[in-house]
């Protein structure tokens, strides 16, 4: 058998004993042996929800860092989110009473560290030192805590962070916004950008825990309390008809930010996202396909051309209308629907339109376009898009072609 062509499990040979003897191996290397070295990792770990975390009485912090090892004292390092830290101007303060109102269990090792975070953070891996530093400096080791508390920049950068140092030290998230709390927040992985490509420097290293504060949500503009939004039409899209048809029937309460509506949002939106990373078969993304990212090719292409002037959110909601066309286009969803998904996002509050989507080189070739040809080098082996069939449902596709694009992008500029 070629050595690099592992049979899988259900077919694998009993593990072979590394004790060599020369019937093994030959005195002289006259035989050969490949030994199959094999082992499973179970990941668990909760993803718990709360209303104002660091209230003196509210315990689920300690709870979460308690549950390995219930009678040591906890030592946790804690990170803040700088446009958190102004919004919430005294909760450093909080965190340090109510680590220091529990003496016994916990250490806070340091005053929280305020992070200057957004996507400059993610662009520069000098801007992660702060946090290295930090880490080094309070001899943080594998069984303490890394607590980041902020938006999915600071988390996705925290966690590269923590994954690295010591190979992997815990790191408990925080999420702050509408889209770290349903989507990024409750995921696998950590990363920054690099050559001008989202997420090129990262890992899938699992959170030790991550606890939603609704808190955080009401200081949040406008701006980015909607923006998480679309990540929720994005996983109803391809994953829960039931749940497209409540943002529908919703629209109004939340784009109005109504509390309830949101809450309902943020908790059935992580859940989908926690069922298909946790039960959908490829947690660590071994694959090529991706179903996560629908819509999400054409939108890390727009926040680099947009120079970030788009939030992930924004460009998600555009590049979900532009993949819902292509997939009417392509004959694999009714038309109509792409209407449909139009007016919802124009109902939340989206504007799906920005000039980048019509941006051309000198040779007047799509710079948007050159986005899929980046995405599958970031996914690996064959292109794998995930377009519709249904409201719901999902397709995977291999080839998607210009002239859909650019046809797709005519139709779009004529809707908006």
């Amino acid at each position: 058998m070629d050595p690099r062509e592992a049979p899988d499990a259900a077919n694998a040979p009993p593990a072979t004993s590394c004790a060599a003897n020369d019937d093994t191996f030959g005195a002289r290397g006259t035989t050969s042996e490949t030994l199959w070295q094999r082992f499973q990792v179970p990941y668990a770990f909760p993803v718990s929800f709360t209303d104002d975390l660091f209230a003196p009485d509210n315990e689920l912090l300690h709870r979460t860092l308690a549950r390995h090892e219930p009678n040591k004292r906890h030592r946790l390092l804690v990170f803040i989110d700088g446009g958190v830290a102004t919004a919430m101007p005294t909760l450093a303060a909080r965190i340090e009473a109510w680590c220091a109102a529990r003496p016994e269990r916990l250490e806070l090792v340091e005053s929280p560290l305020i992070i200057d975070a957004g996507e400059a953070l993610k662009r520069d891996w000098l801007a992660l030192e702060p946090m290295r530093q930090a880490i080094h400096r309070q001899a943080i080791d594998r069984h303490s805590y890394v607590v980041a508390i902020g938006g999915g920049a600071l988390l996705d950068a925290a966690g590269l962070v923590a994954a690295t140092a010591h190979r992997g030290v815990r790191h408990v998230r925080v999420p702050t916004t509408v889209l770290a709390q349903n989507d990024s927040g409750v995921g696998v992985k950590n990363g920054i950008n690099h050559f001008d490509q989202k997420n090129w420097l990262g890992t899938f290293a699992p959170p030790d825990a991550v606890i939603n504060d609704s808190a955080f949500l009401h200081v949040l503009s406008a701006r980015d309390r909607r923006s998480g939004m679309a990540e929720a039409v994005k996983v109803a899209l391809i994953r829960d008809a039931d749940f497209f048809d409540w943002l529908e029937r919703h629209a109004r309460a939340l784009a109005d930010f109504d509390t309830d509506a949101v809450t309902t949002l943020i908790r059935r939106c992580a859940l989908l996202h926690m069922h298909q990373i946790g039960q959908g078969g490829d947690p660590f993304e071994q694959g090529s396909a991706r179903p996560l990212d629908f819509g999400h090719w054409a939108a890390h292409r727009l926040e680099t051309l947009s120079e970030h002037t788009l939030r992930h959110g924004e460009a998600v909601a555009i590049g979900i209308v532009l993949d819902t066309r292509c997939s009417v286009l392509l004959g694999r969803l009714p038309a109509g629907e792409d209407d449909r998904v139009a007016a919802l996002l124009e109902a939340l509050g989206f504007h799906l339109w920005h000039d980048a989507l019509d941006a051309t080189d000198t040779a007047g070739n799509s710079l948007l376009c050159a986005g899929l040809e980046d995405f599958r080098i970031h996914l690996g082996g064959r292109l794998t898009i995930t377009l519709l069939q249904a409201i719901g449902r999902g397709i995977e596709v291999h080839e998607l072609p210009d002239t859909t694009v650019r046809a797709a992008i005519d139709w779009q500029r004529g809707y908006a």
